[in-house]
């Protein structure tokens, strides 16, 4: 694992320990995926929306601030403190040229090139050093077969040029999303304005994330668009009107993570409010999973509620569907009583950065026995110790990290600010929990 730019700061964050069980109501904002998934579908509706709970974090803002360069209109009506915004979206002719920074954004270099194709000009792409090398080869040669003109240098990768005609052909592609289920959500968001609509394939090793892509179906659907299945391989999108929808956005429930983690390592119980109790979000697996690892879950008319002992057990896990819990799950496993064995998780290696060997690298300077597998990681608990903790720019890496500081003395995370990727004043949030633990009043 070779130290990248972010690291070179050496702008060291002190991970608080705690130092009794917590008692915390922690408040997470609202989910990236679905608020971006949001924003691209306004941006194509037949007229305006409003999107309440929008997150207000480094992805949204880059996703919103590319839409604006195509030329749509998104006007902020309320700033919330969890981190929210309420947005009104009124689409507009599209037209280039436009400059577009995906940042590390997945979901903006994977759904933006196929929205930009119904722009007028050219539209270029480029972001952070790490998103070039983040693979883009599977959306780059779709949007070729489909009838747009990409100029990529043949690299398959950032930066790239759509020139676009206001149009695209659609028609039958074959990709292969094993590497990620955003390619296949970002064909299908745009799928129903292209002229023949589009019908897809997956080839290639089973497709990772699959919630992600029932939760870009299921927001088609609410916009009026149906999207046909044929097994687990094939979508198909007729052309089809995007009907213009007020919604609100979840909270997302991968951040939440590291918090209800906080429960099972300290003790106590973490509750975050406005859980769904039906919702496409992977991050619903915690449920089983943090009691798997020891703790206890329940529903209360305060929202969704961990409590732990103290203790956590090991788990031997198929994350395949939820790979952005991985971090977190490989941290418990590090302060477990037993061994952990994570599966399903090769894809990791294609995030921001590699998850999985950043995991392995940090865990074992720490004092710890981790080993990567072809498809995961196998875990062995060891008493750890202090130092520095790389996060690598990944935002996950980084709350990972603090949940090793509250029970590891010492650890000090490098470039903690990664962390508004998606979680805006995360130090401020996880200091507090620990801080006020004991206030029952909290509101992180």
């Amino acid at each position: 694992m070779t130290t990248n730019e972010n690291e070179t700061s050496r702008d060291l964050w002190p991970a608080p320990t705690a130092s009794a069980p917590v008692s915390a109501i922690v408040r997470v904002p609202g989910s990236k995926s679905e608020s971006n998934r949001a924003l691209v579908l306004a941006a194509l509706a037949d007229g305006p929306s409003t999107i309440k709970g929008l997150l207000d974090a480094r992805d949204t803002r880059l996703m919103m601030d590319a839409l604006r360069a195509l030329g749509i209109e998104i006007k902020v009506l309320k700033r919330h403190d969890v981190g929210n915004v309420d947005v009104r979206v009124t689409p507009h002719f599209m037209r280039g040229p436009a400059s577009i920074d995906v940042g590390l954004a997945g979901t903006v270099m994977r759904f933006l090139p196929p929205l930009s194709t119904l722009a007028h000009g050219d539209i270029s792409f480029d972001g952070d050093a790490q998103a070039r090398k983040r693979p883009m080869g599977t959306i780059i040669e779709s949007l070729k077969e489909l009838g747009a003109t990409v100029h990529d240098r043949g690299t398959g990768r950032l930066p790239f040029m759509v020139s676009a005609t206001g149009e695209l052909l659609g028609g039958e592609v074959t990709v292969d999303a094993s590497k990620s289920s955003q390619f296949i959500s970002g064909l299908l968001l745009s799928a129903a304005r292209f002229n023949t609509g589009i019908t897809v394939h997956h080839v290639g090793d089973p497709i990772p994330s699959m919630p992600h892509i029932d939760m870009t179906v299921a927001m088609l659907a609410e916009h009026g668009v149906p999207v046909r299945r044929a097994g687990e391989t094939v979508w198909h999108v007729d052309p089809h009107n995007i009907e213009a929808v007020d919604r609100t956005i979840e909270p997302d429930l991968s951040n939440a993570a590291p918090f209800l983690a906080a429960a099972l390592v300290c003790g106590g119980t973490v509750t975050v409010p406005d859980w769904p109790r039906r919702t496409t979000q992977p991050g619903n697996l915690l449920r089983d999973l943090l009691v798997r690892m020891g703790g206890a879950v329940e529903f209360t008319d305060k929202g969704l509620t961990v409590a732990g002992t103290g203790d956590v057990h090991g788990i031997d896990v198929d994350l395949h569907d939820a790979g952005e819990l991985a971090p977190a799950i490989a941290a418990l496993a590090a302060l477990a009583d037993s061994p952990s064995r994570l599966r399903g998780i090769g894809h990791l290696r294609g995030h921001e950065t590699d998850r999985l060997s950043a995991m392995r690298t940090e865990l074992n300077n720490l004092g710890g026995d981790v080993t990567e597998t072809d498809d995961g990681l196998v875990i062995t608990p060891r008493a750890l110790h202090a130092g520095e903790f790389l996060t690598y720019s990944d935002h996950r890496i980084a709350t990972a990290a603090a949940i090793i500081g509250l029970r590891v003395i010492g650890v000090q995370i490098d470039n903690v600010d990664t962390t508004a990727k998606t979680l805006p004043r995360f130090a401020e949030r996880w200091t507090r929990m620990l801080d006020d633990s004991r206030s029952p009043a909290l509101q992180a």
